[in-house]
């Protein structure tokens, strides 16, 4: 048992992905090594001779032979360091060259040596290693007698899978370029965050402090002479104590507090990185400041669950007034489907609650997600005796709009 189990844990370790592989690369951009696999299915080329032509015993010996080379090759190329990769691309080459008198379908394996050629930097140097490997295979197509215009066939599949294959490399190395540049916005944005914290708590509690230790001390010195002095220099620090918790309070508000339009600037920029663009409309003016963060704080939280789980290319924020109350939609063109609530959409619908408001979802399989937040907006009363400009009081003019009465 143990030994089944070392022989496991040694297998694991020995199909971990090197930091520098290509499976690597591809989950840092955001893709599956999974989905890649699946190009494999293009080998079923190499089976097909006995369907068109008649095969000797050296064609199913290529396969039994062959074949399996090719797999590991394939793997080891997905899974190995990429300074790896030429070694694993000429592998695939050799291995087209010494098939091809048997199996005239292995050039196949030269297709995927093209779609092999790693990406280093430049173009034109992964074009020069394509149309070299294509010029092997045509030689040996001469040396083999081959209809000339398998050689076009040959050099067209061989050209588009090799440029489609750098393409989508290139692209990959774009994304992981971008993820780690807004990574590294992220983090200076948040080193400035603590700066900015530490420097307002410094300004904000260092004269406090030490004012209330300098009273404190002297109400110490005058609590055996005069006792009154000391109990007016203590009730003073109590003050002062009780004005810089006051200040410390109204400055952690501040900073836990979130506005609308930041949040959605960080919903741009972690859904374009997502590959999903995002539209919005204007932006509702003099929210109550509760209301906004709270809507805030639920933005962020659909906006991270369309990034991670909506698989989308498109979404949209639009936000209203109602008679009363605001409204803001958020939806995507996604896989829809969303049964039951997870962590993310409990949290949005106590935040909901808390507003005395409505979160209503709509989201049919393959249709995308519709999520309609409603929250009603406190009625502002003036207490000043301020008019309408018809000379009527604007509670009055209030009341009359709102039963739909001319304020006349």
């Amino acid at each position: 048992m143990n030994s089944a189990n070392s022989f496991r844990m040694r297998l694991a370790a020995w199909l971990r992905p090197a930091p520098s592989s290509m499976a690597a690369g591809m989950r840092a951009a955001g893709h599956s090594p999974r989905m890649h696999a699946l190009n494999l299915l293009w080998s079923f080329w190499l089976f097909l001779g006995p369907i068109f032509t008649h095969v000797g015993p050296g064609f199913w010996w290529s396969l039994t032979l062959g074949y399996p080379t090719f797999l590991l090759v394939f793997l080891w190329s997905c899974i190995r360091p990429s300074t790896e990769a030429n070694g694993y691309v000429g592998a695939m080459v050799m291995l087209a060259g010494v098939s091809m008198p048997w199996n005239p379908a292995a050039w196949t394996y030269g297709v995927f040596a093209c779609a092999m050629v790693p990406y280093q930097g430049s173009l034109y140097a992964s074009m020069a290693k394509i149309a070299l490997i294509q010029l092997v295979l045509v030689l040996e197509g001469i040396s083999l007698h081959w209809p000339w215009f398998t050689y076009l066939i040959l050099v067209g599949v061989c050209t588009s899978t090799g440029v489609g294959a750098q393409m989508g490399r290139i692209n990959w190395d774009k994304t992981l370029k971008l993820r780690m540049s807004h990574d590294q916005i992220r983090r200076l944005a948040a080193t400035a965050e603590r700066e900015r914290i530490g420097r307002d708590l410094h300004d904000l509690l260092g004269h406090t402090l030490s004012l209330i230790t300098l009273k404190l001390e002297l109400s110490r010195k005058l609590f055996d002479r005069d006792h009154a002095a000391a109990r007016r220099e203590l009730e003073e620090a109590e003050q002062v104590a009780r004005h810089a918790l006051a200040e410390v309070r109204s400055a952690v508000t501040g900073i836990r507090a979130t506005d609308l339009a930041a949040e959605l600037a960080s919903a741009r920029l972690l859904l374009e990185s997502s590959r999903v663009h995002l539209d919005y409309g204007d932006l509702p003016t003099d929210l109550p400041g509760d209301v906004e963060r709270a809507l805030s704080l639920i933005l962020r939280e659909a906006v991270t669950n369309v990034a991670r789980h909506a698989d989308a290319s498109q979404a949209r924020i639009e936000m209203t007034r109602e008679r009363g109350a605001i409204c803001m939609l958020i939806s995507d063109n996604g896989r829809g489907g969303i049964g039951q609530d997870g962590n993310g959409l409990c949290g949005m619908r106590e935040r909901v609650r808390a507003l005395a408001g409505t979160l209503t979802i709509e989201s049919p399989r393959g249709r995308g997600t519709r999520l309609k937040v409603t929250a009603p907006l406190p009625i502002l009363r003036l207490v000043e005796t301020s008019h309408s400009p018809a000379g009527m009081p604007v509670d009055a003019a209030l009341a009359a709009t709102d039963s739909g009465q001319p304020a006349a």
